[in-house]
């Protein structure tokens, strides 16, 4: 048994289980890597695979049980190269931040900005997606750190620390009949709505609220991005359930927004991590900013 051979574990169940796919990531002929699965195998004493012909189909019981060492051993992997990078250098690396768009364009621009300052050797990349999607950016180490507010609780393979929280508004064309006046659960089920996809910045905070008063929301367009939003709100399709912080004063001069946080309880964005990631010196740096940036909200 070598590291290759775990390696090549690794690999294929990326692959899904694709020969010729995991050899090209590993930079050698696949009938190297089947001799190598052969020899791994005979030296374990049984199969690790189910085939169908030359083709991987499933793993076997022995397969799976084998894969969650694999995985420990490619943490640990892992870790190790960024222990000795981080040992090296401290003020070098490369962040990879999974994150919504919410989040990247309205909360992320000035933590990095301080962040940057502080450590100019260190990229960011940004990962946009769904939630579900971020979460699994972490898994598969595609992201060292996930920002969102939906889906991060209940994975118990995550560090997880709230960041900061926020409400959510409405937003209406100037003159609207809800510019003025309390705004009640019933005023605003009086209208169609636009807001959030599911699994979006607090779209489930808005439709326990809801059910609970007993009024039932007419969504008639749900996006993952604010300014989509505000496009059709613009366009008097309905009145916009956004994220407060989404709106800007002097982009949005155009639209009236309402505060709803006595109807709608306010929402928490996280910051998750991989409990067995080991996280160099500048991550923790970059994690103390957001919490410091999440001071003004």
């Amino acid at each position: 048994m070598n590291l290759n051979q775990i390696e090549l574990l690794r690999v294929l169940q990326e692959t899904q289980l694709n020969l010729s796919k995991a050899a090209d990531k590993m930079h050698v002929v696949q009938s190297a890597v089947s001799r190598q699965l052969q020899l791994f195998e005979e030296e374990l004493g049984s199969p690790l695979f189910e085939r169908s012909g030359k083709k991987l189909v499933a793993l076997t019981p022995l397969g799976l049980r084998i894969m969650t060492e694999v995985a420990t051993i490619s943490q640990a992997k892992l870790n190790i190269q960024t222990i000795a990078a981080d040992f090296l250098d401290s003020n070098q690396g490369t962040i990879h931040v999974a994150t919504t768009h919410t989040q990247a364009k309205y909360f992320l621009p000035k933590p990095i900005q301080q962040f940057r300052k502080k450590y100019p050797g260190v990229r960011i990349y940004m990962v946009q997606a769904s939630p579900e999607q971020l979460i699994h950016q972490l898994h598969i180490h595609k992201a060292d750190i996930a920002i969102c507010t939906e889906k991060v609780d209940g994975d118990f393979d995550l560090v997880t620390q709230q960041c900061y929280e926020w409400h959510h508004s409405a937003v209406v064309p100037k003159g609207h009949p809800l510019c003025d006046g309390d705004i009640s659960y019933q005023r605003l089920a009086a209208y169609p709505i636009l807001t959030y996809s599911f699994g979006f910045t607090g779209r489930s905070n808005i439709e326990t609220a809801f059910k609970q008063s007993g009024c039932e929301l007419d969504i008639i367009l749900a996006a993952a991005d604010t300014d989509v939003i505000k496009t059709y709100v613009r366009m008097g399709m309905g009145v916009g359930l956004i994220a407060g912080m989404a709106y800007d004063p002097e982009l949005d001069h155009d639209l009236t927004v309402r505060d709803l946080s006595h109807l709608i309880p306010r929402s928490t964005t996280k910051i998750a991590y991989l409990k067995q990631n080991y996280l160099p010196l500048y991550s923790q740096h970059f994690i103390e900013e957001l919490l410091l940036a999440a001071k003004d909200y």
